[in-house]
């Protein structure tokens, strides 16, 4: 499904605990294929640098449910510099669409350290977007939300299913390269968060597997849970 010149995709997201996980991996490994980047079974880690405006729009138009929301991020992988992705993700009703551009580890120094100009010299659209966003609102890096992912693909319907692990929010510095990087973990309702994502359809033997399990859609943020932990350390 298209909207408005971007490709919507499903996304639900679901709290399990560690017993919901092991049932459901041994049943995943079946019917679909490891993600071709994940080195070993557990996965690989992913550090999202969450960008926000001076009034907090990406946090309130989340927790008030907003229908139509965008959220900008540089998302990085093993904490290597070798793929650096600038992405919007939106939020369309129940949908969502995600584009993203290459930046170069000069191009993300330049960002962390405040410096945006380059954008502009850049074709993308994103580029522009993202530099408006930061004039206008003054959008800049507030935190790091980091997890491991371990992910399964199927090529019919685009089939995406990650449980993601060890979820934890930056401390001080966001920038994963900064000697005084720290993160902290964050407690959640249970062990970890399935992820299920497709195009415009699941195969019914795909979805029958993580329904039998009973497990309810929730309105799931890391981000958000990660700024909670961010505001919490500051008033500590």
């Amino acid at each position: 499904m298209d909207y408005q010149g971007h490709r919507l995709r499903h996304e639900y997201k679901y709290y399990i605990n560690s017993f919901v996980y092991h049932v459901l991996r041994e049943r995943f490994r079946h019917v679909l294929g490891a993600d071709p980047n994940m080195e070993n079974e557990d996965g690989y880690i992913i550090s999202s640098i969450y960008f926000d405006d001076l009034y907090g729009s990406a946090v309130n138009e989340k927790l008030a449910g907003v229908r139509f929301r965008k959220k900008y991020r540089i998302r990085l992988y093993n904490y290597q510099d070798d793929v650096i992705k600038l992405e919007c993700k939106s939020k369309y009703n129940n949908y969502i669409s995600k584009v993203g551009v290459s930046l170069s580890r000069a191009e993300y120094d330049s960002i962390l350290n405040g410096d945006y100009e380059f954008l502009l010299s850049r074709k993308e659209d994103l580029c522009h977007e993202v530099y408006g966003e930061y004039v206008t609102k003054r959008l800049s890096p507030v935190t790091t939300v980091e997890y491991q992912r371990e992910a399964y693909v199927h090529q019919l319907g685009n089939v995406r299913l990650t449980f993601d692990k060890k979820l934890s929010a930056s401390i001080g510095s966001v920038d994963i390269f900064d000697k005084g990087y720290e993160t902290v973990r964050v407690p959640i309702q249970e062990a970890m968060i399935l992820e299920v994502k497709y195009d415009d359809y699941i195969p019914d033997y795909i979805w029958k597997i993580f329904q039998s399990e009973g497990m309810q859609n929730c309105a799931i943020s890391k981000y958000v849970m990660c700024r909670d932990i961010n505001r919490k350390v500051r008033i500590i």
